[in-house]
This record gives C-alpha cells, structure tokens and sequence, in this order.
C-alpha cells in the first residue's frame, strides 16, 4: 500500500489508478471493515488525526478530482466521508523527498515520457498536507538502495 504525499497530477495512469485502488483499501480498514491491513505502517498518519475518516475522505477526493481532470471516471460514492473537513496532515520534507525518488524510479521503468518531463521538478503535496522540516517519517519503510 503505498498512500502518496505527493499530488496525484505527478503519477502515471497506473500509479493514479493505484492510489484509487490502494486509498479506498485503506479507508475500508480505518472504518474498522477489514481484518487485512491493520497494522500497516502508511495508516499511522490518518490514525494520529481527529478525524481518519474525514482525512482518507480528503485523500480519496483529490485522487478522484485529478481523475476527472483526466476524463476518468472515478465513483466518488465510494468515498464515505467527501466532504468532512479536517486539518491538514504535516509530511516531513525527507518524507517528501523519499516518496518523489520512489515515484521517479517507477515512472522511469514504466512511464518514460512522463519521467522526462517530470524528473527535474520540485514535487507539490497533495492537497491533504502541509510541509514542515524533519527527516523520513518513522512509519515509512525504506526499500534498500
């Protein structure tokens, strides 16, 4: 599972259907209707909020709003709390910094015209976090170098 940090306009049409896919998984386990999953280290900054529900609502809307801006056609019904709002998450620059190398190596093994394009950017947040310092989060498990 991987919930990314970084706005959905960066992924590919596999890594958007991904996050759909992954996003809604992780607000089945959150409201508690799932036993698979549970401990999973990515769900440890929606748990820490007032409000997880309303959180992996904010998430899965602006999957599904960059979705539309594609002509896709996600089925928002499936998101339980749309439009609850809540504060925004803090994501750590190093946890930034970690996620964006991830996504450039995936989109250079299977989207090379948008790697190309996309590689020397500075990578924006998705709309649910807010930046702050610090290293890698303590919940992400690095893949070995």
């Amino acid at each position: 599972m991987r919930l990314w940090s970084i706005h959905p306009r960066y992924l590919d049409r596999p890594g958007l259907l991904g996050a759909w896919r992954e996003a809604l998984l992780a607000q089945k386990v959150l409201a508690g209707k799932t036993r698979g999953y549970i401990n999973h280290p990515q769900l440890q900054r929606f748990r820490e909020t007032d409000n997880p529900a309303a959180a992996i609502g904010q998430f899965l809307s602006a999957i599904a709003d960059e979705a539309d801006a594609r002509g896709y056609r996600f089925d928002r019904r499936r998101i339980t709390h749309p439009d609850e709002p809540c504060d925004p998450i803090p994501v750590t620059r190093g946890q930034l910094d970690y996620e964006w190398s991830h996504l450039l190596a995936k989109l250079d093994k299977r989207s090379a015209d948008l790697y190309r394009e996309t590689k020397h950017r500075s990578p924006q947040l998705h709309p649910l976090f807010v930046l702050v310092d610090g290293p890698i989060a303590d919940w992400e498990r690095p893949l070995p170098s």
